[in-house]
């Protein structure tokens, strides 16, 4: 088969040419995550001892959205940032451009990450984690200050400096202005920032982003966003994290008794003693 896509240097076999040409059609960028335990691996020490790594062989993902879901604590964050370092984020959050170095990974466990993963290259991508996004923010103005007669790189956060904007609006502006199409994009609780009504702006986002070849990996508590259709949920429990629906979630359970008839889980939690 001719080789006729912009920037592919050499000829493949027919097999693997059409192998690349599913690929392209197929949005997913990440197929799944398999620990390798190997020489250095502390099966005792912090985080290999936890649940969601000690019971974890592979997680398969889903080409749209994959969303973690567990008490804090459980490890969906560490794991999350796990699958960030072995994909090439900095471990402080930010852009796969980003090359600032503040902040240190919480392990060594992306060392032992093996990803099964599309082989073209993915140069759009975002790795959001709310207790560095202060400093990212900061960053950005940081260069914008010194961007000189060179565009300026707010442009790609709708032009405003993210620290003047409440954190809402400022993760709206970096999900509107910055994420791209064909990108991958892992979010650690973003629904910190996102009030109910901007949780549901979030999601009409998100489906158009997946709708243009992206890939999202989320750790959420957040009923709403987890409500999403198109998407594989691992909940993270005691004996690691295993696929369940949304309905069988506990958040979505609790969350809905509770609207259901709130006055009777208010009278119960806040009765004297």
């Amino acid at each position: 088969m001719a080789n006729t896509r912009p920037g592919r240097q050499r000829s493949y076999d027919e097999t693997e040419d059409a192998e690349l040409e599913r690929l392209w059609r197929d949005p997913q960028i990440v197929f799944s995550m398999t620990f390798d335990r190997g020489d250095g691996w502390e099966a005792e020490a912090y985080p290999f001892h936890l649940d969601a790594v000690r019971e974890t062989g592979t997680l398969a993902f889903h080409p749209k959205v994959t969303f973690f879901v567990g008490e804090n604590g459980s490890g969906k964050s560490t794991l999350l940032e796990a699958l960030a370092l072995a994909l090439g984020f900095r471990a402080e959050g930010g852009s796969l451009q980003a090359r600032s170095a503040s902040y240190p990974a919480h392990s060594h466990l992306h060392r032992f990450v093996k990803l099964d993963r599309t082989r073209r290259i993915v140069k759009e991508g975002f790795f959001l984690r709310a207790e560095s996004f202060f400093n990212f923010a900061s960053i950005m103005d940081r260069a914008a200050a010194e961007a000189g007669p060179r565009p300026n790189p707010l442009n790609a956060y709708g032009g405003v400096s993210l620290h003047e904007q409440s954190h809402g609006e400022s993760f709206m502006a970096l999900m509107e202005h910055r994420f791209r199409p064909k990108g991958i994009y892992l979010l650690d609780e973003p629904e910190a920032a996102l009030s109910p009504t901007r949780q549901l702006r979030f999601l009409r986002r998100l489906h158009e982003l997946a709708a243009k070849g992206c890939q999202f990996v989320i750790a959420t508590h957040a009923p709403i966003l987890l409500a999403y259709p198109h998407a594989r949920i691992y909940e993270f429990a005691d004996k690691g994290p295993r696929e369940v629906g949304y309905e069988e979630l506990e958040h979505v359970q609790v969350t809905r008794r509770f609207l259901a008839d709130p006055q009777r889980f208010l009278d119960t939690i806040l009765e004297d003693e």
